[in-house]
């Protein structure tokens, strides 16, 4: 790889550790492909520090990201910052398998894919152990007392630190945790002002439109009853309420018809912050301490979530519900 690639500097991370968290499935090389190149060793290396120069030193991987080579480019740049493994925090996920037995998908979380795949993931990473292992999607074969087999044998290794599961519901956390020896200690899971079911779950219990909403009622409540973090992917929505535009005109927090993204402007404007500040302040608002995995490659787009934390910290109810409600496109009940 090219001397060219500008690498982070290694230094001691702040403590607690950021409530943000980098999102990893963004860099590499091409999906489906084992190789990357110079140029994306490059962008890797630029993303990783535009992340630590807002103070985010977590990073979230998995194993099926772009083919695996997300892993390897951060494994290389890790390689060329020496000291720089000890100040960062990495999580990767295991249970998609991708293109296999002629499957575009299938989930395995037998205790040998696990195992295997933990060792994969720690050898292109180049490191000898995670911080957290998440079990990525719910294996409808799996057996949780294998599951928990395969776990103690990582914890006993020191390969992982912690364990964790995404997607899951307070029902499969809890299964599982019957047969594990220390608490799952966290749950990702898609969370944004555009998947705001998690919101309408709980606002629409005894209510007829209830009955429509997907998001298994009662996560965020068990994971705060456990204090497995909640994570948010894909906590931008892909940009949809945070892409350059006019703000609204109305002088109206609630103008009559305005949408959401139209109430992000000029929040954003009025504050003095950008567009994506205000999308994270709107999901950090949250009581459940909702810790978003933002994955841009960009390093702009990276710098702009930087002042999520305090937006959420300044946002009033009046403004969390204004954009709740044009979210829905709907009063609430």
């Amino acid at each position: 790889m090219p001397a060219s690639a500008q690498h982070p500097t290694a230094t001691q991370p702040s403590s607690p550790r950021s409530r943000l968290i980098y999102g990893c499935m963004g860099l590499g090389g091409a999906w489906g492909s084992s190789e990357y190149s110079a140029e994306d060793l490059d962008r890797a290396a630029a993303a990783i520090e535009a992340a630590q120069g807002i103070g985010i030193d977590r990073f979230d991987h998995a194993d099926i990201y772009r083919g695996g080579t997300s892993e390897s480019v951060f494994g290389e740049v890790l390689a060329r910052s020496e000291g720089l493994r000890e100040t960062l925090w990495i999580q990767s996920k295991v249970g998609i398998r991708l293109g296999e037995a002629g499957l575009d998908a299938y989930y395995d979380l037998s205790e040998a894919a696990i195992l295997d795949r933990v060792r994969g993931i720690l050898k292109r990473l180049r490191t000898d152990y995670l911080d957290q292992l998440l079990l990525h999607r719910p294996d409808p074969l799996a057996d949780p007392a294998e599951v928990g087999r395969a776990v103690v044998r990582l914890l006993e290794e020191g390969t992982i630190r912690a364990v964790g599961v995404s997607n899951f519901s307070a029902a499969q956390m809890a299964a599982l945790q019957d047969h594990l020896p220390v608490p799952l200690a966290a749950n990702q899971l898609e969370l944004s002002l555009a998947r705001h079911d998690f919101v309408d779950s709980g606002v629409l219990v005894n209510h007829p439109e209830g009955v429509g909403t997907s998001f298994p009622h009662g996560t965020l409540e068990h994971c705060a009853r456990t204090g497995a973090e909640v994570q948010a992917w894909s906590p931008l929505a892909g940009g949809r309420f945070s892409r350059t535009g006019p703000a609204a005109d109305d002088a109206g927090l609630v103008a009559p018809g305005a949408t959401a993204a139209e109430l992000v402007a000029r929040l954003a404007d009025g504050k003095g912050v950008t567009r994506e500040a205000v999308v994270l302040g709107w999901l950090m608002r949250h009581p459940a301490r909702i810790a978003p995995v933002i994955g841009s490659a960009t390093p702009e787009r990276i710098r702009a979530c930087a002042e999520g934390e305090a937006v959420a910290a300044a946002m009033t109810r009046p403004e969390w519900y204004a954009l709740f409600t044009a979210a829905r496109d709907r009063r609430v009940p």
